[in-house]
């Protein structure tokens, strides 16, 4: 569960303003992302569906709302030091906006559902299995209905009921077990105790893993 609880580095959806040369609103904040990063602020306002942060040294960062977990007073705020951050953009990958904002949603490390997204489907969101697993996150018709979605083929449904089935896999099993679960079911991992011995399983989960390590160490 180590591995599941740490943030992934998300594709933020963050947009650099110009920098005010006007003082931002004297206070002082700490904004927690779902990266797991902490940013220091002397504001911020929500704008409908994004948020403002005034940046203690001037200027501004607009971010998606779904990518903060929580605004708190810095009890104790550093001093002012005149910093120039240049940030490269980070690249966009597929359905970001969707997998972020019900990850965030469900408590599910976005990382994992980025990886098992790309084992289970490559991110085709029409693709379709010989046993009749259907789209993004590859729902099987039971799953689907038990999620009562009517378009398993639509991104954002899928995405929804497939992150909502794995958040009710790791509420029961660690990671390992979980991940197995989702592509064998349940009842192989119950029968053996956790990972069943079956080679596609067990290349699955040592894949999904890896994925998830590596897009935690960039």
């Amino acid at each position: 569960m180590a591995s599941a609880s740490r943030a992934a580095r998300l594709a933020l959806l963050i947009s650099f303003l110009v920098v005010r040369p006007t003082a931002a609103p004297a206070s002082a904040e700490l904004v927690l992302l779902t990266t797991g990063r902490t940013l220091a602020v002397s504001g911020h306002a929500f704008e409908g569906d994004r948020v403002v942060l005034y940046l203690r040294n001037g200027g501004e960062i607009v971010c998606d709302r779904s990518l903060i977990v929580r605004i708190e007073p810095d009890a104790a705020p550093a001093p002012p030091v005149p910093v120039v951050v240049e940030l490269a953009p980070l690249p966009a990958r597929p359905f970001a906006e969707i997998i972020d904002a019900v990850s965030v949603r469900h408590g599910v490390n976005p990382a994992l559902v980025y990886a098992l997204i790309e084992v289970e489907s490559a991110y085709r969101p029409a693709a379709r299995s010989p046993k009749g697993a259907m789209g993004l996150m590859q729902l099987m018709p039971a799953t689907a209905q038990q999620y009562a979605v009517t378009d398993p083929f639509d991104p954002t449904a899928n995405i929804e009921a497939g992150t909502r089935h794995l958040r009710s896999l790791l509420d029961r099993y660690d990671i390992d077990a979980a991940l197995a679960a989702y592509n064998a079911g349940e009842g192989p991992v119950r029968k053996f105790g956790g990972v069943p011995p079956y080679p596609e399983t067990r290349r699955y989960v040592a894949k999904i893993l890896e994925l998830v390590g590596a897009a935690q160490n960039e």
